[in-house]
C-alpha cells in the first residue's frame, strides 16, 4: 500500500493500494471503506475539472483515443467542446521547486527517508556496515541538519549525474555492456566491472549491490518474456502445420502422429521433444473441445427437432413410455436423419418426459379453466336463486317458521330454481334454511318484547288461550303495539306450543313417577313377611301393605292392584317353570333307565346287536379262534393274574360309572368305541397285526405259518369264548348294583381291551395266522 500525503504534510485520509491482480483501488483509513474510483482528495486540478462534465476519455485497441458521454451513451472520435472548456478552466500545475545547490552525482536528495527502514536493510544485507545510515553517503557531499546539501567536494575522476536514478541507469548500462549474466554472484560481477569508470557512478557499495540485484531481476524477466514470445510463435507455427494434416483427429495419439509430421520444418524448429509433445497435446485438446462443442450443437438441434416430432404425435398426458417408444423409433424422420443417432435413449426419454409434463400442464390448465367457468356459472345460479328467495320473502311467503314443503311447489317450475339443481356447493334447501334463520333472528327482538309484556302483566298463555284473548293484552303496551299481526300471530303460536310441550312434559314426569312408585310397591310385596303365596288375594294382602310408604306413594287403587296381580303372575310362572323342569328330569331319567334295560336284554340274548355289524367278515372264524386261544391262556394263569384283572375291572367300572353320570354321553361314547374296536379287528391290513398269545406256545416249529380251517376247531373256539363272556357277566351282576349292570356288561377291562386288539392278526387273504 502506497500512502499519499495530503497538502501541507497532513496525514492522508485516502491511500492508494493494489490488489493481487495489480488493479489500483483506494482505501479510507478512517471509515475502512474501499472503492475503485479515485477520491476527490487525491485528484489533480485537471482531474477535478474533468470530473464535473459527462465526457470521459478512453483509448481504443489500436491506441486511438475517443470520448464517451456517460449520460447520452454517445461516443465520438473528436474531442468535445465541453471537454476542451474543462481543460482550459483547469488551473496550471505549479512547477516543482529547484534545490538551492546543484545535485552532484551520488549526492543525496532533498527529502529524507525513514531511518529505521534503511537500518533494517543495512543490518539484513550488510552486517559489517550496520553503523552507517541511509544519509551516510560518503563521496556524495555533506548534509546539514535541515537535509539540504552542502557544498560537495568535487572529484575530477568520478562521473557526475543530476539524480540518483540517472546514476543507477548508467550503472545498469555498464553491467549490460559487460554481459553480466543473471546467474553471476556479486563478487564475480565486481571482478569484471570494477575497473570501469561507470562502476563508480554509484558511490555507496550498498546502492551498487541493490542496482545489481535490480538488474538481475530485469534480465530474468526479459528472458522469460523472450521465451514466452518464442513459445507463442512456435505454437502458432506448430498449429498451422498440424492443420495441414486432416488425418489428425481428436482421438489421435502422439506416437501415431509423430512419424507423419517429423519431416516438417516447423517440427525441426525446436529440438525439445517435450515441447513438441506438449504442443501436439494442446492441439488435440482444442480438437476435443471443438468436437464436444459440435456434438453438443448437433444434439441440441436433434433435441429441438425431436420436440417438434413429439408435438406432431397424438400423445395423451397419460401415455406410457412403453407405448410411445415404439412410435418414436418408428418415425421416418428419426430413422432417416443422421443427427438423431447422437441421441441416447436417456435423451429421448427425457424429451418424452418433458413433453408429457407439458401435456399434463396443458390438460390441468384446461381443466382448471373449466372448473373456473363452472364455478362462475354456479355462483351466478346461486345469486339468481337468492333473488328468487328475496322476492318470496318480500311477498310474505317466506317468514320465520316457514316450511320447505310449502315453498317448493311455488318455485319448482321457476327457471332459477331448476338451474341450481344438481350443482355442487349449497343446495336450494340450504339457502332456504339460511333465509328462514335470518327471519328467525329478526323475530327474536319482538318475541323478547312480547315475553316482557306478558311477565309485566302476569298473563300466562295456556293450551286453551285463543289469539283473540292474547292480542289485546299485547297491543295495550306501547312496546308491542306496532308489531305486525302476522308476526304477532307467529309469536303467539310459538308461546302456545311451548306451553303445550311443558304440560306434556309435566304429565310424562308424573307418569314416570307413578311407574317408579308401582315398581317400589311390587318390590315391597315380594319382600313381605310371611312371604306371599299364589293363593292369596288382593283383599287379604292390602291390609298388610297400608302401613308402608310404597303403598301410600301410589295414587290409585287400580295401580296398586295391578302391581299385586303382576307379582302373583310372576309367582305362578316360576312354579310352572319348576314343574316343567321336574318333568324333563323325570323323562330323561326314565329314558336312560329304558336304554340301560334295553342294552342289558340285548347282551343277554347274545352279545352285540346285529344291527351294528357292518358286513359279513371273511376272517371272523380266524378271529374267534385266536380269541379262544387267548382266553384259554388267561384261564391258565395263576391267582395273582385273576386278582389283577378283578382290580382292573373294578377300576374300569368306577370310571365308567363316573362318566355315565353325565347324561347324553355314555351311550354315544360306548357305541363309538365298540364300532371302532370292531372295525379295527375286522381289517386284515390294520396297524395292529401282532397277537400276543401269552404263555401258550404253538406245538409247530417257530416262524411257520399254516392254515387252520378245520370246522371242529372253529366250533370249539366259539363255544369257549361265549362261555367265558357269560361267566364274566354273572360275576359282575353278583358284585355291582343293578343300576350299573347294563353299563358293566358292555364294558371291557382296559387291559383286556388292549390284549384283544393285539390278539387279532390276519395273514394273507387266504386267512393265514402268524404265530410266534
Amino acid at each position: 500500500m502506497n500512502p499519499i500525503n495530503g497538502p501541507g504534510g497532513a496525514p492522508a485520509i485516502w491511500q492508494e493500494a493494489r490488489n493481487a491482480e495489480g488493479r489500483v483501488y483506494y482505501y479510507n483509513v478512517q471509515t475502512k471503506a474501499t472503492q475503485w474510483a479515485k477520491p476527490v482528495e487525491l485528484m489533480t486540478p485537471v482531474e477535478r475539472a474533468l470530473a464535473d462534465q459527462p465526457w470521459k476519455e478512453y483509448t481504443a485497441d489500436g491506441g486511438r483515443k475517443y470520448w464517451y458521454n456517460t449520460e447520452s451513451k454517445q461516443s465520438t472520435w473528436e474531442i468535445p467542446e465541453v471537454y476542451k472548456n474543462a481543460l482550459a478552466q483547469a488551473p496550471p500545475v505549479p512547477a516543482p521547486p529547484v534545490a538551492a545547490p546543484s545535485f552532484v552525482a551520488g549526492g543525496g536528495s532533498s527529502y529524507s527517508h525513514p531511518h529505521h527502514e534503511r537500518d533494517d536493510y543495512d543490518r539484513g544485507d550488510r552486517g559489517d556496515r550496520g553503523d552507517r545510515g541511509y544519509n551516510d553517503r560518503r563521496g556524495y557531499g555533506n548534509f546539514d541538519t535541515n537535509g539540504m546539501a552542502a557544498a560537495p567536494a568535487l572529484s575530477t575522476s568520478d562521473p557526475e549525474y543530476g539524480s540518483i536514478e540517472e546514476a543507477e541507469g548508467a550503472f545498469m548500462k555498464m553491467l549490460k555492456r559487460h554481459n553480466v549474466l543473471p546467474e553471476w554472484t556479486w563478487e564475480q560481477t565486481m571482478r569484471v566491472t570494477i575497473k570501469d569508470p561507470q562502476y563508480r557512478s554509484l558511490k555507496d557499495p550498498r546502492d551498487r549491490k541493490a542496482a545489481f540485484e535490480k538488474y538481475v531481476v530485469e534480465v530474468r524477466m526479459q528472458e522469460k518474456d523472450r521465451a514466452k514470445e518464442r513459445f507463442a510463435k512456435l505454437r502458432a507455427d506448430f498449429n498451422t502445420m498440424l492443420l495441414r494434416h486432416p488425418e489428425i483427429k481428436h482421438y489421435s495419439r502422439w506416437k501415431t502422429i509423430r512419424p507423419i509430421i517429423e519431416g516438417e520444418t516447423t517440427f525441426r524448429a525446436t529440438s525439445d521433444e517435450s515441447e513438441r509433445r506438449q504442443l501436439f497435446e494442446d492441439y488435440v485438446i482444442e480438437l476435443k473441445k471443438a468436437h464436444v462443442d459440435q456434438e453438443a450443437a448437433t444434439r441440441k438441434i436433434a433435441m429441438d427437432e425431436l420436440v417438434g416430432i413429439l408435438n406432431g404425435l397424438d400423445l395423451e398426458p397419460y401415455t406410457r413410455w412403453s407405448e410411445a417408444q415404439a412410435v418414436i423409433e418408428s418415425n421416418d424422420k428419426v430413422q432417416g436423419d443422421v443427427k438423431f443417432k447422437s441421441l441416447t435413449k436417456s435423451d429421448i426419454l427425457t424429451a418424452f418426459e418433458n413433453h408429457i409434463k407439458y401435456l399434463e400442464r396443458t390438460f390441468n390448465d384446461a381443466r382448471q379453466e373449466q372448473k373456473t367457468v363452472r364455478a362462475r356459472k354456479e355462483r351466478r345460479n346461486r345469486e339468481k336463486f337468492l333473488e328468487l328467495l328475496r322476492e318470496l320473502r318480500s311477498q310474505g311467503k317466506i317468514k320465520a317458521g316457514s316450511k320447505w314443503m310449502d315453498i317448493c311447489p311455488v318455485i319448482q317450475n321457476d327457471s332459477r330454481y331448476q338451474a341450481i339443481l344438481g350443482q355442487s356447493g349449497s343446495t336450494p334447501l340450504d339457502m332456504f334454511w339460511d333465509m328462514v334463520e335470518e327471519e328467525e333472528r329478526s323475530l327474536r327482538g319482538p318475541r323478547n318484547d312480547v315475553l316482557d309484556v306478558l311477565d309485566d302483566q302476569r298473563y300466562e298463555v295456556t293450551a286453551k288461550t285463543t289469539f283473540e284473548e292474547f292480542q289485546p293484552v299485547v297491543e295495550s303496551d306501547r312496546r308491542t303495539s306496532k308489531i305486525d299481526p302476522d308476526t304477532l300471530q307467529l309469536i303467539f303460536q310459538r308461546i302456545q306450543d311451548k306451553a303445550i310441550r311443558r304440560d306434556e312434559e309435566e304429565k310424562h314426569a308424573a307418569d314416570r313417577h307413578q311407574r317408579r312408585a308401582v315398581d317400589a310397591l311390587r318390590s315391597r310385596i315380594k319382600r313381605l313377611e310371611p312371604p306371599l303365596r299364589v293363593t292369596d288375594t288382593w283383599d287379604q294382602v292390602q291390609p298388610r301393605l297400608e302401613k308402608y310408604e310404597e303403598y301410600k306413594a301410589v295414587e290409585s287403587d287400580e295401580l296398586r292392584e295391578s302391581a299385586f296381580e303382576k307379582v302373583i303372575r310372576r309367582l305362578k310362572e316360576k312354579e310352572e317353570d319348576l314343574e316343567k323342569d321336574r318333568e324333563l328330569r323325570e323323562r330323561d331319567r326314565s329314558r336312560r333307565d329304558n336304554d340301560r334295560e334295553y342294552r342289558s336284554r340285548g347282551e343277554r340274548r347274545g352279545g352285540s346287536r346285529a344291527s351294528r355289524s357292518p358286513e359279513p367278515d371273511a376272517y371272523e372264524a380266524d378271529r374267534r379262534k385266536a380269541q379262544a386261544d387267548r382266553e384259554r391262556s388267561y384261564r391258565t394263569r395263576d391267582d395273582r393274574g385273576d386278582r389283577d384283572r378283578e382290580r382292573d375291572r373294578d377300576r374300569y367300572r368306577d370310571r365308567e360309572r363316573d362318566f355315565d353320570r353325565r347324561p347324553g354321553r355314555d351311550l354315544d361314547r360306548r357305541e363309538d368305541e365298540r364300532e371302532r374296536l370292531y372295525r379295527t379287528r375286522g381289517d386284515p391290513r390294520g396297524s395292529r397285526d401282532e397277537l400276543d398269545y401269552g404263555e401258550t406256545r404253538s406245538t409247530t416249529s417257530g416262524g411257520d405259518r399254516r392254515r387252520r380251517r378245520e370246522s371242529d376247531t372253529e366250533s370249539v373256539a366259539s363255544r369257549s369264548a361265549k362261555r367265558y363272556r357269560r361267566d364274566s357277566r354273572e360275576r359282575d351282576r353278583s358284585k355291582g348294583p343293578r343300576r350299573d349292570r347294563g353299563r358293566e356288561r358292555s364294558a371291557i377291562p382296559e387291559e383286556d381291551a388292549k390284549d384283544a386288539e393285539k390278539a387279532i392278526h390276519s395273514g394273507s387273504e387266504e386267512g393265514e395266522i402268524e404265530e410266534d
